[in-house]
């Protein structure tokens, strides 16, 4: 079993893929979020902290949706443009999963979507 998930609190998909999907009742895989606000669609900021910010807060809007929260999230990866850029984004990443954290990869990338600067996707339980 499949349901698309989809809320106008995060940003639209920008190709052929769905903002997050809830496998089985219990998984919920939520598609790579860039720092899109959802109202503009423009980057919520130029700078890293901004940018990881958004990208968390369009990840948590979709599990929301989902029926989900971050304390649900199991597996996270983010993508960076720059891993000179991961000491920052820790430590807005670090305010968002405050306990329990879940497993984590961070890898550098050559790029990004519309040129962003961080891409965070997750993997939760419900």
């Amino acid at each position: 079993m499949k349901e698309i998930i989809h809320t106008a609190a995060a940003p639209q998909a920008i190709g052929p893929y769905s903002q997050g999907i809830r496998a089985e009742g219990r998984l919920v895989f939520v598609s790579g979020q860039i720092p899109l606000d959802p109202m503009t669609g423009a980057f919520a900021g130029e700078d890293i902290t901004a940018q990881t910010r958004q990208s968390l807060t369009n990840l948590k809007a979709i599990l929301a949706e989902a029926g989900a929260e971050l304390k649900d999230v199991v597996k996270t990866t983010v993508f960076l443009q720059n891993m000179g850029d991961f000491a920052a984004m820790n430590e807005v990443y670090a305010s968002f999963f405050t306990e329990n954290c879940p497993a984590r990869s961070a890898v550098e990338v050559a790029a990004l979507p519309k040129g962003a600067l961080v891409e965070i996707e997750a993997i939760a339980v419900i």
